[in-house]
């Protein structure tokens, strides 16, 4: 009786969602940072064992949106709640409900229609005590079909998460070629690792202000050659990101190229070029352009 069916994974920025996602899949799929809100598209990852192939939808964190950016990954992430199979809200377990978290209960309540799950994350860092409390607290807001403390980055109760989602899904049959991970295309997946290492490098001098954008890709059985933008807000950024006499893009650039190489096993070799749009967050021009259009997911 093999089992099927998507699973989308919500909640606020920065729980640890493409952790998890990661974890599971046992490859780098997502890219994280401590930064909030790094994820902007959702990302669909696809986990096959010999009982189930369930199909995870990571999405960004829900946020109050400041710009056309913030409604884009919004929407995104409310929409990926209708016309799946399980939803799993993943919450810090080590910090307080605030209006955030009942904010997306409230969603959930007004539009889940299957079962919900409450991954409560880095329960390694509560007591027996303060784990009972949190439990009881999460209890008294929503209807859960489970409730499951775990450590995305450490995988405590992953084998037990996975083994109890199995037990929701369908019967059905394999929706996916069994050695396919995702149904992503591998440019944006490589683009997402140049984005990643600007997170990583500026910290909060650039927080989410940068868009990746290929210009050129060529891919034989051996290589890739990728010309892409890295797109900023303004000229100041575009001197941070270059770094003196070139340092910091030098750096983005061979990290990136490291996790390229590793996710694809293939040489690649790898142009930057920095070009500034003002604004570019809140317009609809350039979030079209550069694949942010939350019409493609309202």
């Amino acid at each position: 009786m093999f089992k099927s069916g998507f699973v989308s994974i919500i909640g606020r920025p920065n729980v640890g969602k493409s952790t998890l996602l990661n974890y599971i899949l046992k490859t780098k799929l997502v890219i994280t940072s401590p930064t909030a809100q790094t994820t902007r598209n959702p990302v669909q990852g696809i986990y096959t064992d010999d009982e189930a192939q369930i199909i995870f939808l990571d999405t960004p964190g829900i946020h109050k949106p400041q710009d056309g950016l913030g409604s884009f990954m919004n929407s995104t992430a409310l929409s990926s709640m209708v016309g799946c199979d399980l939803i799993l809200l993943m919450e810090a377990a080590d910090e307080k409900i605030g209006k955030g978290d009942r904010f997306i209960i409230q969603r959930l309540k007004d539009e889940a229609e299957c079962p919900v799950y409450l991954l409560l994350n880095k329960s390694d860092l509560l007591t027996r005590e303060e784990m009972m409390a949190k439990l009881a607290e999460w209890n008294l807001l929503y209807d859960f079909k489970e409730i499951i403390p775990i450590s995305a980055l450490n995988g405590d109760n992953l084998d037990d998460l996975l083994k109890t989602i199995k037990g929701d899904l369908p019967e059905g049959d394999m929706i996916y070629p069994e050695d396919m991970i995702t149904d992503h295309p591998e440019q944006f997946i490589l683009s997402e690792f140049i984005r990643e290492k600007i997170l990583y490098f500026t910290h909060d001098e650039i927080p989410h202000d940068v868009a990746i954008v290929i210009q050129k890709w060529h891919e034989d059985d051996e290589n890739i050659d990728i010309m892409a933008d890295i797109v900023v807000n303004r000229k100041s950024q575009k001197g941070i990101i270059i770094g003196k006499q070139g340092s910091l893009i030098k750096k983005i650039r061979y990290q990136a190229k490291r996790d390229m190489k590793k996710f694809s096993g293939k040489n690649v070799n790898l142009e930057l070029y920095v070009k500034v749009e003002k604004d570019w967050r809140s317009k609809p021009k350039y979030l079209k352009e550069f694949g942010y259009d939350e019409n493609d997911y309202s």
